[in-house]
Order: C-alpha cells, then structure tokens, then sequence
C-alpha cells in the first residue's frame, strides 16, 4: 500500500463558481521512495500539498472533489483536531523559507520541544535528550548552543536543518519538502539535499519535494510528476523524464536549464570602466579599544575591474561577502576603506548629499521585488519617481515609462496596475524597468533571477543581455546560481570568506578553475551531470 494516494483531487477558489485551480491530480508514494513535484509558479504544486496537510486557506481555497489517502485513511474525512493530531505524528512539511516558519522570540531548542510536548507524554529529560539527538542527526555543530539559540543567531542552512529536525522529530511517514533550497547556495544546498536522503533512509520515509530546479530533481528523484495550470501532464521514473520526455511542456522546462558550460566569449570590450573597486574592506562590528564586541571582515582588499557593455558575476557561498560587495558599491553602507570609482568618479568618500548627483549613474535590482516595490504606488507611479525627483517633467517621465514597460514585454495596460497583480517574473521586469528609467551607467543585480521558475528565468536574462546590448550598460550579477553565471557573465570573480580567490573571464574560471574552492562550488551543483536541453548526460 503506498504512503501516500492522491486521487482525483480537484481544489477550487472558495466562492461561488469559484475557477478550479486542481483538475483532477493524482499521485502515489511509496515507503522509502522520493517523488520530485516540478511545474512553473501557479501550476498548483503548492496547492497540491496544503491540500495534504489540510493547510489550504480558509475562505480562499476550498476541497472539491477526490480523495487524500495517508496509509488508506482519508484525510478529507478528519475533523479539524484529527488533522492537527496527524501534523507531525504521521506526515510533516518543510517551508520554503524557515525565518517565516519559525517563531523568531523562541530559542529552537524551544521551538523543536514544543512539538514532543503536543504529540508526546515525554518527560523533561526525555525530551532534551530526544532533541538533541535529532539535532545530531541533521548535522548541526555544538548542539548545545544551537539549542540555546535564536533563528537570527543561525545561517540559512543552519535554519533549514532545524526545520527538518523538527519535521522529522517524531518519524513521520511522509515528509514534505517545498521548494527548501532554493534560496541557498551549492554547498548548503548539496548537504541539505545529502541530509534528507540520508533521514530518508534511516526512517524509511516517503518523501515529497516540490522543486522548480531540475538540478535537485536530477539529485534526487525516483520518480517525477510534472504540473502545468492545475493539471498533471507527465510521470514517470526520473530517467524516462530527463532523457525521453513525452510532453511538449517537460521539453520546454528542460531547455529552459541552462548550462553550466560557460557562453561563447563576447570580444574583449575597449568601452570605458564603468566600475573599479580598489582594494575594498569592510568590517562589521567592533566599538572601540575596550569593546567586546566581535568583529567580522565580510570584505578583504577586493579589487575588481567591470567595463561599459559587459556583465560581472560575483559567486559564492552565503557568507562570502558578495552582497556586502555590492552594497557598498550601491552605497547603501559604507565600506571601512578602499577605493570605489563610477563612471571615472570616486564615490566611496563621499557623504549622503555629495553622492546626490551620482545616484541616478548606479541603480539596483533585488532578489525580491514585490518586497523593493510600494504595493501602494501603481506601476507606472513606481516607474516615473525616480526621474521625477531627478527633475523630468511629469509627462516626458509617463513617457519614458510606456517605453520602459514594452521594453521589458509588458503591455502598456500595466501601467495603471498594482504590484500584487503580477507573477513574480513580471515584478522583476518592473523592478528592472524601474532600475533602467535612471539611464544609469551601472546596474546592479543581486540574487535578482533565484527565486524564479525556470522558464522564466531564462525570460529574465535574455532581457538583461538584450538591455545590455541596447544601452550598453555596466552590470554587476550576484549570485550562487552557477549556471546563471555561465550563461549570463563575461568575467566572473569567486569570494570565499570576505577574499577573492580566483577572477578572470568566465571561460576560464568556470570552465577550467583554477583554486581548489572553485572547483569545489562545481562539484556540489545539483545535476552537473545533466545537460538538460538536449535530454542526456553530460558524458553522453
């Protein structure tokens, strides 16, 4: 008997005549056995496992039709309290994004305690001992003080482990995993992925991992569902799906991957330097002679060179100081010293109203962009403030803003919409349309395409290379996204711990690395064995 039978489940919006959003999906898991969920953003792979868990929101989204069977029992006909009682016991859920999951004035000692409190009669002792065992188990160091922690106090990785200890505390029969690395870079990413296989193993559970990243699903899966606007179109085991895909819509997500083998090499630029960062330091932390307060050198003499017209990837590990990097090139810290020139203008000296005149020559784009846009301003509202405020009359600002929305493949009816009414791939495309409206000389992306789907991915780095083609503009690309790197950089800098270790065209430094901490960053991507739009293996 499979762990889990999902039988012609249909899922409506909660209302009268309310659209279906589920048409009729099944699925089966057995013991032991992981099965990977893929689809774009809105194909229901996220509805599909609330349903499970009886976490669809009320009044939002309602049950129509089907049955979820969990060892032959019918969840859909469990009172609200039987359904609580089997969260945890028999089936369990990780999030996504663990900060949102857990409750940031709760030690996760604490927050992992809680769970044996509600579903078990141990004791004190007995539940300590229980928690730290698990907490072993995920591989988490100095368990002691992890326990005595807060979610701040923790990297994401170390954050996801504690989502998993918690979710497998009680031996669940099923485990489900949405989307619980995307956020994280190859490394964490690979011991997260290692982490639940080997749970898998010793607890023999079934395992449901909602993923965009065909990578992961090449890492992982036994068998693979494919979804598209509510409906399964594909199944089957892992190799079938990757090698021989029988549907149009599996063909397009899988040529939609792209490859970590580095683009053809575009000439040598003899544009101007848009950018030059001159032995760059920052340290954060530290109050004087007789402060305890700890210190961290999240940048280390970095030096870097970018050209008008060309693009520069910064990777690494979560930690490496990429972001810190780019912060301080956009200004939005200061660095402790260094050089920082735009545009031939050193900027790095100057005071808030002194770097005025040069805000508008670098502009920034950011991993979440219905979090950088005001969900009170319409589009065109968002658009137009910048040059408005630089001076633009109102009307050529209008202007400039219809041209910026077609541009970016959005049609001119966008305008007068808010944020909330657009997919997360057509955010970015405002919040790059935003950016572009400054004409700067230098624009910067940070993590700006890793929460998308890959379809639309793809979508977004063929704009910013038509962009850059168009306008000629300098970018600076933030990312742990290996292959992104490879398609979209020219040059590519690796920082390890605050230090550049390796830098130089990305031929070069992706495709024949040099340091050993490149090559390791290689190694750990997720389905680097796949060549995933001609549906073969890399060696093949």
């Amino acid at each position: 008997m499979p762990v889990l039978e999902i039988e012609d489940l249909r899922v409506a919006i909660d209302r009268k005549d309310g659209n279906e959003v589920l048409r009729g999906v099944s699925l089966t898991i057995e013991a032991g056995e992981t099965v990977c969920l893929v689809g774009e953003s809105g194909s229901g792979k996220s509805v599909s496992s609330l349903a499970t868990m009886g976490l669809l929101p009320k009044g939002a989204l309602k049950v129509t039709g089907g049955r979820i069977l969990l060892d032959g029992e019918n969840l859909l006909d469990l009172s609200a309290a039987q359904l609580r009682e089997c969260r945890a016991t028999r089936m369990s859920m990780i999030f996504q994004e663990p900060m949102t999951a857990l409750n940031p004035v709760l030690k996760v000692g604490d927050q992992i305690r809680e769970v044996l409190e509600a579903h078990t009669k141990m004791s004190n002792a007995e539940a300590h001992a229980k928690v730290l065992d698990i907490l072993d188990q995920v591989g988490l160091p100095d368990i002691e003080r992890m326990m005595r922690s807060y979610p701040h106090q923790l990297s994401g990785g170390q954050r996801q482990r504690i989502m998993i200890a918690m979710a497998l505390i009680l031996e669940p029969r099923l485990l489900i995993a949405d989307e619980p690395t995307t956020a994280l870079d190859v490394t964490t990413q690979k011991q997260i992925l290692k982490l639940i296989k080997d749970l898998q193993k010793q607890h023999g559970t079934a395992v449901l991992f909602i993923t965009h990243d065909m990578g992961v699903v090449a890492e992982i899966a036994d068998r693979v569902y494919v979804m598209n606007r509510g409906e399964m179109v594909e199944t089957g085991p892992l190799m079938q799906i990757l090698s021989a895909p029988a549907e149009a819509y599996t063909r397009q997500l899988l040529s939609a991957v792209p490859s970590l083998v580095p683009r053809q090499a575009r000439p040598v630029s003899r544009r101007n330097v848009a950018l030059e960062i001159t032995d760059l330091d920052k340290i954060y932390g530290g109050g004087g002679f007789l402060s305890k307060t700890r210190t961290t050198h999240a940048a280390k003499g970095v030096s870097l060179e970018l050209k008008a017209g060309r693009t520069l990837g910064i990777v690494g590990e979560s930690g490496s100081g990429k972001s810190t990097v780019a912060r301080c090139v956009m200004r939005l810290i200061d660095p402790t010293s260094g050089g920082i020139r735009v545009g031939g203008q050193q900027i790095s000296g100057l005071s808030r109203r002194g770097l005025h005149p040069y805000r508008k020559k670098l502009q920034m784009v950011f991993q979440d962009p219905y979090r950088s846009l005001n969900p009170r301003l319409t589009i065109e509202e968002s658009v137009i403030e910048g040059p408005v405020n630089y001076g633009m009359p109102q009307a050529q600002a209008r202007a400039k803003a219809a041209e910026l929305l077609e541009l970016v493949g959005l049609p001119a009816a966008a305008a007068r919409r808010y944020p909330h009414m657009f997919s997360g791939g057509q955010r970015q495309r405002i919040a790059i349309a935003r950016a572009l409206a400054m004409e700067p000389d230098l624009l910067v992306a940070d993590e700006a395409v890793s929460a998308l789907d890959v379809s639309v991915q793809a979508q977004v780095l063929h704009l910013l290379a038509e962009i850059q083609d168009r306008t000629h503009i300098a970018i600076l690309f933030i990312t742990h996204d290996l292959r992104v790197a490879a398609q979209i950089c020219d040059e590519v800098a690796v920082m390890r711990q605050g230090e550049v270790v390796e830098y130089g065209p990305t031929a070069g430094v992706l495709g024949a690395p040099k340091h050993d901490y490149t090559r390791a960053l290689l190694a750990a991507a997720p389905g680097r064995d796949w060549d995933f739009p001609n549906f073969r293996p890399v060696a093949a």
